[in-house]
């Protein structure tokens, strides 16, 4: 466990003084190691409410079990007294814990890449464009495999550009002195504004064309002969030296915000053409999730690059130098042997910064942002069977696009909370504070939907998998690891007695079964294969969702089943049929996150059938999903809502068969029937 402490967002009182989240958030602090700090710039906010520092912001349950977390905190260090105050009380004179901090310049950009790294492995749709004018503004990025190479635009009081090209292998290959420092400084002289988000926030409300000299102002129009069109910016500021009257602040901000992010934009361009590299990220003080910043910078990246670059953004960069440090610090411990996932519960997520579009959220995060990552115990890989890693998407709906969706989806989760807290509670009927503990549940889980209502962005892709998982992280939070523990097999079957299994399911496995018999099929339950000679390999969760079973309530109910089932149990002896943790503790399921065990597996094997069973990894995620081998995707539709949109009705049974393109000769279907 390592809270770490970077910048962050406050009012315009100096009183050195910050609203520290309550002792509580550290769930594991007794046991934390090291303690990392990003010490940067400090940035003042315009000016905004913000709640009582006797107020609560944050408040969660002690868990029994102590689960490995890294806690970061950003903050502005105009406060640093008040943090190293509780540094002091916390973490000094203590046997275990180490102090890393980013105060040295040849160490900072070491933790600045070991950071951007970390998040682009570890958290996916961490990277995404801005487009500002589209329906959804933030256009989230699949995690690539490979995140090597790439080009690190780190625009701070100056600019520096780093080309990284592994994991220990990075080199500043350029940089300017005009960054956001130039911006801060020359604003401050023309408006005298003092403060940096202000300064912002003048620039989103002002006219450049008042100030700046155009194409058309030159040429009465266009310059077609070089390509140039009228209302493409000839000369920054270029108006103020001939005109005999005032300009305003906002104007004058704006027209400073595009000139030196269209520099910043043609220089970084240069570099990424020079070295061959397609993928840009900006990141530092200048762009934190400022729209009006972002915009200039992808505006600026479109015009040079000629629309073959895009400028990406990370959710996360204001944490990066903070990251490095931790991880530099534990390098003893090899944190890069685990994979890590982000705690939505006790994430604050990406939020806007600009108070018009949500003033509650602004003040929150005026006081501190957050970010949780938890260690998963088993390392993540791709599934060795997809047909093209890179543009694997697990999510079949985006509800950040989808408006429709989005608002059913989330009213649908809203919904069945009061059942979900029932279910909690009665999953510890011998716990007297169960009851408590749920509301709790309650109260948080409600406030990350009404959170996601207003900024569906706020932890990537918005989608079903993101709600349950968001739902699932709560729900632990609040020490309920198992809400569906109680939930029998009689009451399963009341839920679906309305669905009649279908005669003509026998037909569908003689379609698949009319070829050869597969080498290796991975599945999560059958033994008609083993019966055809086929070796099966059982997938099932890590940990608990709903009422999915795990791996380890799967390895005895196995155990059981060979008793009565000799194909089952031949199986188990000849080692033809293997169970083996996914990795997940999700109902859905992300191809490109999972257990390096069972992806080992799958390659032994020479594994050419897939089989994904149930609407969460089949419907919701994975049906679009495209295999180097033979699938099999198939799904009871258990929403009205959804069947409806598919085109069927409720309880009706989804079959899609595909074979890869390179097996013409293979039959191909995709059945529905209710």
């Amino acid at each position: 466990t390592a809270p770490c402490g970077g910048h962050g967002r406050r009012g315009h009182t100096m009183d050195k003084s910050i609203t520290l989240p309550p002792d509580e958030i550290f769930r594991n602090l007794a046991n934390a190691k090291r303690f990392a700090i990003d010490i940067v710039a400090k940035v003042r906010s315009f000016d905004h409410a913000t709640k009582a520092s006797s107020d609560k912001l944050y408040e969660i349950s002690v868990q029994e079990e102590v689960t490995p977390r890294l806690h970061f905190i950003k903050f502005e260090n105009a406060y640093i007294e008040t943090c190293l105050d509780f540094i002091k009380d916390h973490l000094v004179n203590t046997e275990t814990k180490d102090i890393k901090a980013t105060v040295d310049k040849e160490d900072e950009m070491t933790c600045l890449i070991k950071g951007c790294n970390f998040v682009l492995k570890n958290i996916p749709h961490e990277a995404f464009v801005y487009a500002k004018h589209a329906d959804s503004e933030f256009r989230f990025q699949t995690t690539q495999p490979d995140i090597f190479p790439y080009l690190l635009v780190n625009i701070g009081s100056g600019v520096s550009i780093v080309k990284v090209e592994s994991e220990d292998n990075f080199e500043r290959i350029g940089g300017s002195s005009i960054g956001g420092g130039t911006f801060w400084g020359l604003g401050a002289l023309l408006t005298k504004t003092k403060r940096f988000d202000e300064l912002l926030q003048l620039a989103s409300k002002g006219q450049h064309t008042s100030v700046d000299m155009l194409v058309k102002d030159i040429y009465g129009g266009s310059y077609a002969s070089l390509g140039l069109t009228g209302d493409l910016i000839a000369s920054s500021f270029g108006k103020s030296a001939t005109a005999d009257r005032e300009f305003s602040k906002e104007d004058m901000s704006k027209s400073l915000l595009h000139m030196i992010s269209n520099d910043i934009g043609q220089l970084a361009c240069l570099y990424a053409k020079l070295h061959n590299l397609s993928r840009v990220y900006f990141g530092g003080f200048f762009i934190r999730g400022h729209p009006v910043t972002m915009h200039t910078i992808t505006y600026s990246i479109n015009f040079f690059t000629k629309g073959e670059v895009q400028a990406l953004f990370l959710r996360h960069e204001g944490y990066l130098g903070a990251i490095g440090a931790f991880l530099k610090g534990a390098e003893k411990d090899n944190p890069n042997q685990y994979s890590w996932g982000e705690n939505y519960a006790g994430s604050s997520g990406l939020m806007s910064v600009s108070p018009d579009m949500n003033p509650m959220q602004r003040a929150r995060s005026g006081t501190f942002d957050m970010l949780e990552m938890d260690r998963l115990e088993r390392q993540l890989v791709n599934l060795p069977l997809l047909l093209d890693p890179s543009s694997y998407v697990p999510d079949t709906v985006d509800l950040t696009e989808d408006a429709l969706a989005r608002e059913y989806w989330l009213y649908c989760f809203e919904e069945a909370l009061d059942g979900v807290v029932k279910r909690a509670v009665a999953s510890q009927p011998d716990t007297q504070e169960a009851a408590e503990r749920a509301e709790k549940f309650s109260q948080k889980y409600r406030h990350k939907l009404q959170t996601l209502r207003h900024q569906p962005f706020a932890y990537g892709s918005l989608t079903v998998r993101s709600l349950l998982d968001t739902r699932e992280h709560c729900l632990n939070e609040f020490n309920f690891p198992d809400p569906y523990s109680k939930f029998g097999f009689e009451e399963a079957k009341q839920q679906l007695e309305a669905w009649k299994p279908c005669l003509w399911l026998s037909d569908l496995w003689c379609f698949l079964f009319q070829g050869p018999p597969h080498k290796c099929a991975l599945f999560f339950v059958d033994n008609k294969l083993l019966f055809r000679g086929t070796e099966v390999v059982l997938a099932s969760n890590s940990g608990p969702a709903l009422n999915d079973v795990t791996n380890g309530e799967l390895q005895i109910l196995t155990e059981r089943l060979a008793a009565m089932d000799p194909v089952i149990e031949t199986g188990l002896r000849d080692e033809r049929l293997t169970l083996v943790q996914s990795g997940s503790s999700s109902p859905c399921l992300d191809l490109s996150r999972l257990d390096k065990e069972l992806a080992m597996v799958v390659r032994e094997r020479q594994t050419d059938l897939v089989i994904i069973e149930g609407m969460g990894r089949a419907i919701h995620t994975n049906y679009y999903a495209m295999f180097s081998c033979e699938s099999l995707k198939m799904a009871v539709i258990k929403n009205a809502w959804l069947a409806d949109r598919l085109g069927g009705k409720l309880f009706s049974v989804v079959f899609k068969y595909e074979v890869p393109s390179e097996k013409p000769s293979q039959p191909s279907a995709a059945l529905t029937r209710s």
